[in-house]
């Protein structure tokens, strides 16, 4: 039989093992959170706006130009007093999920709090922990320079008024969980419908036709359609398409190039594959889109020029018959960025060249060089009609003013 004493020794030996234990279940748990929150601010594609060109990341200061002015990103680092490091998780929560930011103020649109707020209230703990996680960083936020009326910010409780219904997502009873999981990536975190889609003059996004495609503003790129139905900008692809995209940059039937491209390397090759699969699976069942033009049968006048350019300048990589090569240069038939409503994506590609990032999946990309300074706007005219009215592409026709409006658009 144990004495007094023996059980007392017990006692005052296992407290400090037990209390030792405890801590080590608290810091296995602050790991696995911020973990979690690192992934999920991958998905978010949080470093791509809140880093500048030559920062660190994270710190801010980036100019988001909007047709209303440039807003600048804020730090997110932990520094305390030009960061958020003295910030509460609540406060983290209302920027992200109401638009609202420490002080009460209403958040600029630009910020896509209208598809975060999708998010759920443990993602973005996780996503919180993440970012106090990181090393703080002095870097003083710039203030927004917008034209008026756009930067007197109570207006925004009109524009909110009409355009914004925060609230997470709620998951659709009749449809799988892997759908339910694309559904809230791509709705939410993914926010992919702050590019694919149309906006209205006061910058608001179509909610009632999400994800149908729309040209980025001010970027010169064209966010297409992302239904694989008839009609979509992604017609016939399959699910290893979609997934080979988000996950190296490069698929059978195109390439990630411009913003997209930005979008692979800083955040999608990072998702794990059942979510990669369930993006897919939800894309596919995206309905097909509704009165899509009628198909150009008419060659344009510049079409023969453009064909011998073509063969000067093109086929060897892209081969005479379009196709491209399998996994290494993109097909050129039926593809949706030649093919857009509004050829953006062919002629920035022309001008600028196609650099798609560089993956695990894809560690050595090949590029295609710019053609800006070795043809001229009749010229860069004349190869694009030819590319969108070839190999089964119709496509309306552009002029080589469209070629010089372009060259003015921003290469960031």
């Amino acid at each position: 039989m144990k004495t007094l004493a023996n059980i007392l020794a017990t006692i005052v030996f296992s407290l400090p093992f037990t209390a030792l234990q405890t801590a080590q279940a608290a810091e296995s748990n602050e790991s696995a959170l911020i973990t979690q929150g690192k992934y999920l601010t991958q998905m978010g594609d949080c470093v791509s706006c809140h880093t500048a060109t030559g920062s660190k990341p994270f710190a801010g200061g980036r100019a988001i130009p909007t047709p209303f002015g440039a807003v600048y990103a804020p730090n997110i680092t932990p520094d305390k007093e030009t960061g958020i490091g003295d910030w509460q998780f609540e406060e983290f929560w209302n920027a992200l999920h109401n638009g609202t930011g420490r002080d009460g103020e209403l958040l600029y649109p630009v910020f896509s709090y209208t598809s975060f707020t999708k998010a759920t209230r443990e993602d973005a703990q996780a996503i919180f922990a993440y970012l106090q996680s990181l090393p703080a960083i002095r870097q003083v936020d710039r203030s927004p320079n917008l034209d008026m009326p756009y930067n007197i910010r109570p207006l925004l409780y009109a524009w909110r008024f009409l355009y914004f219904n925060p609230g997470s997502y709620q998951p659709n009873a009749s449809k799988s969980e892997s759908w339910n999981r694309g559904a809230y990536l791509v709705e939410g975190l993914g926010h992919c419908n702050e590019c694919h889609t149309t906006r209205n003059a006061l910058g608001a996004m179509n909610q009632e036709n999400p994800l149908t495609g729309g040209e980025i503003p001010l970027q010169g790129w064209y966010a297409p359609n992302l239904s694989t139905q008839k009609g979509g900008g992604l017609e016939g692809w399959t699910s290893k398409d979609i997934i080979d995209l988000l996950k190296t940059g490069m698929s059978e039937r195109g390439g990630a190039f411009g913003p997209m491209a930005d979008v692979v390397r800083n955040s999608t090759q990072h998702m794990n594959d059942t979510d990669l699969a369930a993006v897919a699976e939800y894309l596919q069942s995206l309905p097909a889109p509704a009165g899509k033009p009628a198909a150009n049968t008419q060659k344009a006048p510049d079409y023969a020029a453009g064909e011998k350019l073509y063969s000067n300048h093109c086929s060897s990589c892209h081969n005479d018959d379009g196709q491209g090569h399998k996994g290494i240069y993109p097909p050129l038939g039926g593809n949706s960025s030649i093919t857009d409503p509004t050829a953006l994506n062919a002629i920035r590609s022309v001008l600028l060249g196609g650099f798609p990032p560089a993956t695990p999946g894809n560690p050595q990309p090949y590029s295609m060089p710019p053609f800006a300074h070795q043809l001229n706007d009749q010229e860069i005219a004349a190869v694009v009609n030819y590319i969108r009215q070839s190999w089964g592409n119709q496509a309306s026709a552009i002029s080589a003013n469209d070629v010089m409006k372009s060259r003015f658009l921003p290469t960031d």
